[in-house]
């Protein structure tokens, strides 16, 4: 569910136009609705409540600091993957004992900074990583609180992009080495062991793949109970889908039902990783039409939003429900929505029937608040969008649009080039 909705046939955000939004502010522009990033972090709350959990945002999926105080403030942690995104937590609110931090490739000063910062773990993804993080917690005299990423083989049964669960995959330890890496972390001194960790994709669009992980990774749990290696954290990871076109994902309330009976009578506390499923119908992206242009056997709808605005289709091939600000009676076409980035991969949606549109009007890209912005990038030279989040009849500007001076203000000169 989503608050973007048609009145008197123009799109509204909450009860604001975007039409008016995207006259004030310009375009592309990002805007998201407080009221559904509020709806859908409290349906993982409330699904989940009654056995010990902590929903840990997943900042990759959206990271402006306006959406994470909101998380903050009503109890969320965060999973992070690098040194930036836990600054970014910590100077949001979020308390340092809700804070994981996954990846698989953390440097030295990452961890450190994660360690002086007291985070509740790591997620530890490979033997070098967690030698390493004992050699620098012995280094600064403290006890490195880990969780080691196990891969239950589950085929998630998602885009192999986003697939991260199967043995081919660079991510996390197989289920069959487990006990091993569990023992040799028991032994090293600045080691603390204290969870486990499994994610095995995103935009997973069954219950089925998360029932399967977690009832071979409950099978682990026991044999390390039995061989007195204490888990306390249990992080199931994110991953689950949204709607992009008609699908019709699980809910967290369906996901809880499932899951929590695999659960009933264990002294653990559950921890969660959503990211998409909270941020990514919350958000939107509008972009004007620039031009349009006749090919041989479709039209080309050029617009200011490019690859470099939202990756995703480009990457992926990802399916965004593209649609006009303004509904009304229209033919249909066929039509490549293209940007003005200088690569063949810039588009926003391929041979897409859609109704036809004029040039100076607006589009609408919809399910773009997750990995949207937070994978937008300056590629030819571009200011990155502005943000704007909307509450009820009231909006605010949550990031300034960039500026061509932004583009070299880290810029250096040598002085041998200087006029």
């Amino acid at each position: 569910m989503h608050l973007f909705k048609y009145r008197n046939r123009e799109l509204l955000a909450e009860d604001v136009h975007v039409k008016k939004l995207a006259e004030k502010y310009g375009t592309p522009l990002y805007i998201y609705s407080y009221n559904t990033l509020l709806r859908h972090f409290k349906a993982y709350d409330e699904a989940f409540d009654g056995y010990p959990h902590i929903i840990c945002f997943a900042l990759k999926a959206n990271s402006n600091a306006a959406i994470l105080r909101l998380f903050a403030k009503n109890g969320s942690g965060a999973d992070v993957v690098s040194g930036g995104e836990l600054f970014r937590a910590l100077k949001a609110g979020v308390p340092s004992k809700k804070i994981v931090y996954a990846g698989v490739g953390k440097t030295e000063e990452e961890i450190r900074y994660a360690l002086k910062s007291k985070i509740l773990m790591f997620n530890v993804e490979s033997e070098n990583e967690l030698r390493e993080i004992d050699r620098v917690a012995g280094k600064i005299r403290v006890r490195a609180p880990i969780a080691l990423r196990i891969n239950p083989d589950i085929d998630p049964e998602t885009h192999p992009y986003i697939s991260t669960g199967l043995k081919k995959h660079k991510f996390g330890i197989p289920i069959e080495d487990a006990l091993e890496y569990y023992k040799l972390a028991s032994r090293l001194k600045n080691i603390d062991v204290v969870g486990i960790h499994k994610h095995i994709g995103s935009q997973i669009t069954k219950v089925s793949p998360f029932v399967d992980a977690l009832k071979r990774i409950l099978i682990l749990v026991d044999e390390l109970t039995g061989r007195g290696v204490k888990i306390q954290y249990l992080d199931i990871g994110g991953g689950l889908g949204i709607s992009y076109r008609e699908e019709e994902p699980p809910l967290p309330k369906d996901l809880a039902k499932n899951l929590l009976p695999l659960l009933d009578g264990r002294k653990l506390t559950l921890i969660m990783e959503p990211g998409r499923s909270i941020v990514g119908n919350a958000g939107i992206l509008v972009t004007k039409v620039l031009y349009l242009k006749k090919g041989v056997e479709k039209e080309f709808v050029i617009v200011d939003a490019g690859m470099n605005d939202l990756m995703r289709p480009s990457l992926y091939g990802a399916y965004h429900h593209i649609t006009p600000i303004v509904k009304k009676k229209r033919r249909t076409i066929l039509a490549d929505v293209v940007g003005p980035i200088c690569e063949s991969a810039d588009f926003l949606a391929k041979e897409r029937e859609m109704p036809e549109v004029r040039q100076g009007e607006y589009l609408v890209v919809m399910s773009a608040g997750a990995y949207g912005f937070s994978m937008s990038s300056n590629y030819n030279s571009r200011p990155r969008a502005a943000e704007v989040m909307v509450k009820g009849e009231k909006h605010y500007l949550i990031r300034e649009r960039e500026k061509y001076d932004d583009l070299t203000t880290r810029e250096k000169l040598p002085k041998f080039l200087n006029l």
